[in-house]
């Protein structure tokens, strides 16, 4: 789904430059929350070398594997987890990709603060980390990896709510080999509301992004 409405959008900034048009509808585009089966997926920067697995192995997970074409490295998306694709024209939010990327981090930083629950960044990584400043014990709790073309988004974030992490055991999450993973249930001890949660992070992507509302 979200690649037609990716190739929808760039076709009509395509049909409003060579009509010599413009679109005054406001609407920076679409956001889509799904919830995956077991699936690994490879960003086209990442290595292989992080799935620590073999194909046999993953059948016997009821996972499966595959490349993609948006940025970072691997990660794990499965029941649990809200995944949120983000198809947004950049040019009517009037942010750069740098920017997208940072408000996307600021929506899940404040989501995971409503919990009681510091989050933050860390530079040259587009993750939502915990505990990032002590030694041993950072663990990531979102991860982000985003495609753009002509100014429009696809993939987004997965966000460990009630996530079964011992998936995470079977790769190099994001690429790193010496920081954990966590999900809200982990640290609070306990299931979370996902609908309740999903709409939190709706409502922190319109407050980070100043929408008044998104599809």
């Amino acid at each position: 789904m979200q690649e037609k409405i990716f190739g929808r959008l760039i076709g009509n900034k395509l049909h409003e430059h060579q009509s010599n048009s413009h679109d005054d509808n406001p609407d920076p585009g679409t956001l889509i929350f799904v919830e995956h089966p077991n699936v690994y997926t490879l960003g086209k920067s990442g290595s292989e070398n992080n799935l620590l697995i073999d194909h046999i192995q993953l059948q016997t997970k009821e996972a499966k594997f595959f490349r993609t074409d948006r940025g970072g490295d691997i990660t794990y998306h499965g029941p649990g987890q809200i995944v949120g694709y983000p198809i947004f024209d950049l040019e009517k939010l009037k942010v750069n990709l740098k920017e997208y990327i940072h408000r996307l981090e600021e929506a899940i930083i404040m989501t995971v603060s409503q919990f009681g629950i510091p989050a933050s960044r860390l530079d040259g990584a587009t993750v939502v980390w915990l505990d990032i400043d002590k030694k041993g014990k950072a663990r990531k709790i979102c991860a982000i990896g985003v495609r753009a073309s002509r100014y429009v988004t696809m993939h987004g974030f997965a966000f460990n709510v009630n996530t079964d992490l011992t998936y995470f055991n079977f790769i190099n999450p994001c690429g790193f080999i010496d920081k954990g993973v966590t999900s809200l249930e982990k640290e609070l001890g306990e299931k979370q509301d996902f609908e309740a949660v999903k709409l939190m992070v709706k409502n922190n992507l319109q407050k980070a992004f100043d929408l008044k509302w998104i599809n």
